[in-house]
């Protein structure tokens, strides 16, 4: 077998894809569906294979099995009942009522009752009744260990029909998109937000002291701008310092520990709290990333971040143990490592504490959908524009959230992104289906998004009309296994790494293409209209990732799937990268990471570069195979 069949085999013969396998079952086929059945318990986890992450503590309380009945609450108070909801909040299903301020109110008495005294094996519970509830504006479910339960995926169900507040009333000046930059009030910007307004949001609502004026006289369309943004902004995090004999730099890859500034508060740094180690882009990160030259404005940003647990502080030496090694150097500042200034001078690194994180929410057993009754689903298949991008509304939004799950979910038609992710780690997306969007195009939407998201597990969801399922903004150590997708795995840059695919089918049509686009299309092509494809996997090259968040990182492995690409209308569907023995590792030489190229020249963009060969030392090593079906699973049977 040729090498360029082994990396790539686009259209390689079935025996190779049919390839006898040890240890763990049946092999999943192109249309066998998701594999819901995965045990995915700490006991039938595998020891970290040679040379790779070790995955072993990805997803709910770093491998722990998701609640139970065992595990909620016995005190009454605690537990909501659908008979309790309709009596004491006025929520009931098929009135037509809108229930936003009962469900919220409902939430809001289990935070201010429970939570306190809650914990993972004492968890509340709001049972939602069968039939329809509406809800016209965001739902902020801040009570920590809390379970949101229907009464089946097809029993209950929530409409969401965002109201005038809700809906963004900014929007970019060709109106295709919501504008971040234009939704301001006071010292507030709308960028704040991010990723946007969503039905449930999983986000602490605190607002720190120096914008309590702002938020108190702002308009009901702008006062959750200031939400959250203890946690987000510089308000708690600290500045940092060089560690001894190693100039400019606070920490480096493999360290456990950072060195803070001289001087600032670090009360805020607790053992057995969160801490986001954030590292400033530099000139020489971006040359890392094969990113210069780019016409692209460089970004003072954190392309290189991590939420950790802190396993200790030394007071008198003012440092932070964390609780597990850096994966990415820490320069004190955007020019400490010797690059010269970005836009604005130097900026800054920082630890900074997760103040109010929101920790132990699930959601079990219901439908959720956005209601736009004058558009037509049937017009947003294979549609990567946005038909209406006022409501650009996503399903569940995870912000500052950490040991959470959604389990055995529907997501039918949401604005944007039906699960969403931005700053949280330990997730576990299990058993859901998630179908459609009414916006896929300019700005991002209609993912299936795990941006900054860490140590978590997607397994066993199944995924049809979006546009992508994503890893974006430094995400790490995450597992998806057992998925079955008709759209993209897709690295789409800043710095993600460590990530495995393993054991999904990704059948991906032709018509799944950015140039399918009906209503405010973007340029993904970057310079005219995109006539590339979307093939199974897709990689975020420096040039041309560098223009919103930065080139893929390294590691990020591709092992045991069954992915297959339509080249044209009605034509076959052929196999992408088959051997499903060869472990495939992404922006990796063996031995440190190497941006993809072809014969030494960085690729610009991964668009019309999808089918080449970047084995023997030009961006992916397969050097290593596996006997094994998984290298998560002891035992990967359906």
């Amino acid at each position: 077998m040729s090498r360029r069949i082994a990396a790539l085999g686009l259209g390689a013969v079935a025996v190779i894809a049919a390839a006898t396998l040890s240890q763990g079952g049946a092999q999943a086929a192109p249309g066998a569906g998701a594999m819901t059945n995965l045990d995915t318990s700490a006991g039938n986890r595998r020891a970290a294979v040679n040379g790779l992450y070790d995955w072993s503590k990805g997803g709910y309380r770093g491998g722990q099995n998701l609640p139970g009945a065992g595990d909620v609450n016995s005190n009454q108070t605690c537990q909501i009942t659908p008979q309790e909801l309709s009596s004491q909040y006025n929520v009931k299903p098929n009135d037509g009522a809108d229930d936003s301020a009962g469900l919220q109110s409902a939430i809001d008495a289990i935070k201010s009752s429970c939570s306190n005294s809650a914990n993972y094996n004492k968890l509340s519970l709001i049972t939602l009744p069968a039939g329809e509830l509406v809800v016209t504006r965001e739902l902020h479910v801040d009570a920590d260990y809390l379970i949101i339960r229907g009464a089946g995926m097809t029993q209950t169900k929530v409409v969401y029909r965002p109201d005038n507040n809700t809906l963004y009333d900014a929007l970019t000046e060709d109106k295709s998109d919501w504008d971040e930059d234009g939704m301001t009030y006071g010292q507030g910007k709308g960028g704040w937000l991010w990723p946007g307004r969503g039905l449930f949001r999983v986000q602490s609502r605190g607002v720190h002291s120096s914008y309590s004026s702002d938020y108190s006289s702002a308009p009901a369309n702008r006062k959750d701008i200031f939400e959250g943004t203890v946690n987000v902004h510089w308000k708690s995090g600290v500045k940092l310092r060089e560690k001894a004999g190693d100039k400019g730099f606070s920490a480096r890859t493999g360290d456990r520990v950072v060195h803070l500034a001289s001087s600032g508060s670090i009360t805020a740094l607790k053992a057995g709290e969160f801490v986001n180690i954030r590292a400033a882009n530099s000139q020489k990160f971006y040359q890392e990333q094969q990113a210069l030259p780019t016409t692209w404005p460089l970004l003072n940003m954190h392309m290189r971040q991590q939420i950790f647990t802190i396993a200790s502080v030394n007071t008198s030496q003012r440092t932070i143990t964390l609780d597990k090694p850096l994966e990415f150097d820490v320069p004190v500042d955007s020019t400490s490592d010797g690059s010269p200034p970005l836009a604005g001078g130097a900026y800054d690194s920082k630890a900074a504490p997760l103040v109010d994180p929101v920790v132990g929410v699930g959601f079990e057993n219901f439908t959720f959908t956005q209601d736009m009754p004058n558009l037509n689903k049937a017009e947003a298949v294979n549609n990567y524009g946005n038909m209406d991008p006022r409501a650009e509304m996503h399903g569940i939004v995870f912000k500052w959230a950490a040991n959470s799950w959604v389990r055995g979910m529907k997501a039918e038609m949401t604005g944007s992104h039906p699960i969403v992710t931005e700053e949280a780690k330990n997730l576990q997306i299990v058993n859901n289906e998630l179908d459609g969007s009414w916006n896929k195009g300019k700005g991002g939407n209609g993912y299936f998004r795990g941006s900054r998201v860490w140590d978590s597990l997607y397994s066993g969801n199944t995924s049809r009309n979006l546009r992508h399922f994503t890893f974006q903004w430094s995400a790490s150590g995450n597992v998806v296994i057992g998925n079955d997708f008709d759209s993209d795995l897709n690295l789409h840059g800043g710095w993600e790494r460590n990530n495995l695919f393993e054991l999904n089918t990704v059948k991906v049509n032709y018509g799944h293409r950015s140039g399918n686009c009906r209503a405010n299309c973007g340029d993904e092509g970057g310079g005219g209209p995109d006539d590339s494809n979307w093939f199974p996997i897709w990689w975020g090259a420096g040039k041309k990732a560098v223009k919103w968040s930065g080139a893929s990182g390294p590691k990020n492995v591709f092992f045991n799937n069954t992915m297959t690409k339509q080249l044209a209308t009605n034509g076959p569907f052929q196999e992408y990268y088959p051997d499903k023995q060869r472990i495939y590792i992404f922006g990796w030489n063996g031995t440190g990471y190497k941006h993809l190229d072809v014969g030494g020249t960085p690729i610009a963009d991964w668009a019309k570069n999808e089918q080449r060969d970047y084995t023997g030392g030009h961006g992916i090593d397969a050097t290593k195979t596996e006997n094994g079906q998984s290298l998560f699973l002891k035992n990967a049977g359906r």
